[in-house]
């Protein structure tokens, strides 16, 4: 399974009162999820399931894509890693559950957190950049009955550097 991990691009500053899930993408922010879309477009495959926060800058960002997504309470900022992987079920002895690729729009510090405890490290590890993408693949190494998963980093793409 690849895991394809999308930190939403730069949003506006929360104002107080305002609800957090309604802040939006900045100009720059839309200028980032539209680089970085362009390029994972032609990365993705076209099977690849899209799930997103329900906030206002993660749909802002998926939509940047093109493709069909959904919209998931499992992925709102207070999220958890836990709460993810078993919206994806992803077990920590079993792997994951499904094949192919799920593209993940959300925030952090929960994508780090995933990040982190699939490549086995410290979960404060890994910061994920706003705009940023962090593809992960998960699999089966070695033969039974010793084979386990293994998740390995393919790559980090910054909107900076496309």
């Amino acid at each position: 399974m690849d895991l394809i991990l999308w930190r939403h691009a730069q949003a506006h500053d929360a104002l107080p009162g305002c609800d957090d899930l309604s802040r939006a993408l900045t100009h720059k922010g839309e200028g980032q999820a539209a680089r970085v879309a362009a390029w994972l477009d032609r990365q993705l495959p076209q099977s690849t399931r899209v799930l997103v926060s329900p906030a206002r800058r993660t749909e802002q960002t998926a939509k940047a894509l093109g493709r069909k997504f959904k919209m998931r309470d499992e992925l709102v900022p207070a999220s958890s890693a836990d709460e993810v992987l078993d919206l994806l079920k992803w077990s920590a002895d079993t792997g994951p559950a499904h094949k192919g690729a799920v593209l993940l729009v959300g925030h952090q510090p929960m994508l780090g957190q995933i990040a982190a405890r699939l490549l086995g490290l410290n979960e404060q590890a890994c910061d994920i950049r706003k705009g940023a993408v962090w593809w992960l693949r998960s699999r089966i190494k070695g033969h039974e009955p010793d084979a386990q998963w293994r998740t390995s980093l393919l790559t980090v793409i910054s909107p900076d550097l496309i």
